[in-house]
């Protein structure tokens, strides 16, 4: 479509040509002009007029939104949780842009569809690295659980080392792993997986394994799980843990 010479490619196509993987299957194509002309959207495309127009990046011959716009250009026009997540989560761990550039192009652009990104962005503050890890994150937080915490190594009362559980709840010594079906039950993996349990049960650890479909497909369930086991882990003593808790990046 032609632009002028003043057109800038956002949103998923942006994204995708960014090399990012987690972007919507759509074939329109997103383009901010300056506030002051005026070129209507066409049936593969939708034109954007904004006062906020970004410095462009050529990438390949091709005029693209920097990274940080792009991408929550994209992610503002999603009403589903999950894509805003995977597009957020991909973009900063592969450092294509950073937390705090996303949270700069937030506030310094169009407030419109920014509560979700906000949101995500929270989580990814909170070091969460996976779509699974922020479901798992949100569902904790329905469970109206004591907090948890991640990366952190628990050993047993001889300094044994048990695990690094994908969440442990100190308060009771209670943890809780998304073990994925295709990963842990490879034969290698699996005998790990049996041989982690084993170690939970003699340190006097309370664990519940859940799958991620079931964190996306039965999340009341999941909740349900969740008080549960931790109902169980709060009627017994306490066992003797340490937990050592892994160094944050400066």
């Amino acid at each position: 479509m032609h632009t002028g010479g003043f057109g800038v490619i956002t949103g998923f196509e942006a994204a995708r040509r960014y090399g990012l993987k987690n972007t919507l299957a759509e074939r329109i194509v997103h383009v901010l002009i300056p506030d002051r002309h005026q070129i209507k959207s066409a049936k593969f495309t939708i034109v954007e007029r904004t006062v906020h127009m970004p410095e462009q990046r050529i990438v390949d011959g091709v005029p693209l939104a920097p990274p940080a716009r792009a991408i929550l250009d994209a992610a503002r026009r999603i009403r589903d949780t999950d894509p805003v997540r995977a597009i957020l989560i991909e973009a900063v761990s592969s450092n294509l842009c950073t937390v705090e550039e996303l949270s700069a192009e937030l506030e310094s652009g169009s407030k419109r569809g920014t509560a979700l990104p906000r949101a995500v962005i929270r989580e990814i503050r909170s070091n969460v690295k996976s779509v699974p890890e922020a479901v798992a994150l949100s569902l904790w937080k329905r469970a109206g659980l004591p907090p948890a915490e991640r990366n952190v190594k628990i050993y047993d009362a001889q300094g044994n080392y048990i695990a690094m559980p994908d969440s442990y709840c100190e308060e009771v010594a209670m943890a809780w792993e998304i073990d994925s079906y295709d990963f842990h039950f490879e034969k290698t993996a699996y005998a790990k997986t049996i041989k982690r349990n084993a170690r939970y049960t003699s340190a006097g650890v309370v664990v519940l394994q859940t799958l991620p479909s079931q964190l996306r497909d039965d999340p009341d369930a999941v909740v349900a799980q969740l008080r549960a086991t931790y109902d169980t882990a709060s009627s017994r003593p306490k066992p003797d843990i340490t937990i050592v808790r892994a160094q944050r990046a400066a």
